[in-house]
């Protein structure tokens, strides 16, 4: 008996804490949310090719996990329009532009700071699925790639018009941003600014022989508002 004593109140010593460490749990949180905004899109060409940043919109469905305190995950199903605008020497009657469609999933870390008002970074990586595209060229472009074809049929002219079939259907990536999230009754906000650096490449790269370009990659600048429902 005296020997079962101190084995009793050592285990009683143990309740109290034990008790405050499942007090002090951390209960994991579910959100979905509704989000969009703009994007400024331009690829990165090697050789290459001059040209102006493109602006186009995206947006699309969230859900995110707060796994642990100021941890959290981020999944995404986004609309985003892409491409770029080429620029040519003045007094050339050129112009052309290609949009570029696509159907986004990134996969986040979410991480915060603060309570109601806060901190938060997220990045990962981002995989897409081109789902059409659109050209916008000038008949006078059209009419001088037309001729130097002509000239020079197995020549580099064009490569970056060519038709819908030639492109990727799926690109690849990082992205990264860092913003704002409010938290209030009706729901939470977050206003955030992110970067993609494209791993993947629109056209056919040096890695096959026939290729013209080594590189042809995504660049976006993009800023995103998107607003949040707790559901547990």
């Amino acid at each position: 008996m005296k020997s079962f004593l101190p084995i009793l109140i050592v285990a009683l010593m143990g309740i109290n804490p034990l008790h405050a460490q499942k007090k002090d749990t951390f209960k994991s949180e579910i959100y979905l949310g509704v989000g969009g905004g703009v994007v400024s899109a331009g690829l990165d060409f090697m050789p290459a090719i001059q040209q102006s940043f493109m602006m186009g919109v995206h947006g699309g469905l969230s859900a995110k996990i707060i796994t642990e305190k100021h941890l959290g995950l981020i999944t995404e199903i986004n609309y985003s329009q892409r491409g770029w605008t080429e620029e040519f020497d003045p007094g050339q009657d050129f112009s052309y532009s290609r949009t570029l469609n696509y159907l986004e999933i990134p996969f986040l870390t979410h991480i915060y700071f603060g309570k109601k008002f806060r901190f938060i970074v997220n990045a990962g990586p981002q995989i897409s699925i081109l789902l059409n595209d659109k050209q916008a060229m000038s008949q006078a472009l059209a009419d001088d790639i037309a001729e130097k074809q002509a000239a020079d049929p197995e020549g580099p002219i064009g490569i970056q018009y060519g038709p819908s079939d030639e492109l990727k259907r799926v690109d690849y990536g990082l992205t990264g941003g860092v913003g704002m999230e409010l938290k209030t009754g009706v729901g939470d906000f977050n206003l955030e600014g992110r970067y993609y650096f494209g791993l993947g490449d629109v056209f056919e790269s040096r890695r096959s022989k026939e290729a013209y370009f080594s590189r042809s990659a995504h660049r976006l600048i993009e800023a995103k508002l998107t607003y949040y429902i707790k559901i547990r």
